[in-house]
């Protein structure tokens, strides 16, 4: 049973990486460091490579025992595959389990953040852009065709 055990240790272990990346990512998106946000997505790539390595392990893992006791690797749950192991080994695999859903539901407020820290980072900047250049910012009339916002006024006069 010590496999399960070394495979939830390089579960958290790789969860605790993607979390630490997304939080620099994070930092990264709010000092407006697009290098940086940039370098840590590829950080976020390399690690997601591992963690489909990691996955692909866990479904060989269920699919042994799930052979082993006769359940279907999707019906699994953790105290099937505990039922049969040292009483101190299956507090460390509850453990460490608990851990990883901690950490993947981290992960993914983390990762829900960092998309609308982006989302809100791209929309000042199409308002900035759309404001400097005079674009008008399409919107919909009172009678229900749209209606333009476009300036009364030339924001670079460039017959002068």
């Amino acid at each position: 049973m010590s496999a399960l055990i070394d495979h939830l240790r390089t579960q958290v272990e790789s969860a605790q990486r993607l979390l630490h990346v997304l939080l620099a990512q994070r930092e990264c998106i709010r000092k407006q460091d697009a290098e940086g946000v940039l370098a840590r997505l590829t950080d976020v790539q390399s690690e997601l490579a591992v963690r489909e390595r990691i996955e692909r392990e866990r479904a060989d893992l269920l699919r042994f025992a799930g052979n082993r006791i006769g359940v279907a690797p999707e019906a699994l749950h953790l105290d099937d595959l505990l039922a049969d192991i040292p009483a101190n080994e299956a507090g460390e695999a509850r453990s460490l389990s608990a851990e990883l859903k901690g950490l993947l539901s981290e992960i993914s407020q983390v990762h829900q953040q960092n998309k609308i820290l982006i989302r809100q980072e791209l929309s000042f900047l199409e308002h900035l852009i759309r404001a400097v250049s005079g674009t008008p910012q399409g919107s919909y009339s009172m009678g229900g065709g749209f209606a333009s916002s476009a300036p009364k006024y030339a924001t670079v006069d460039a017959r002068v």
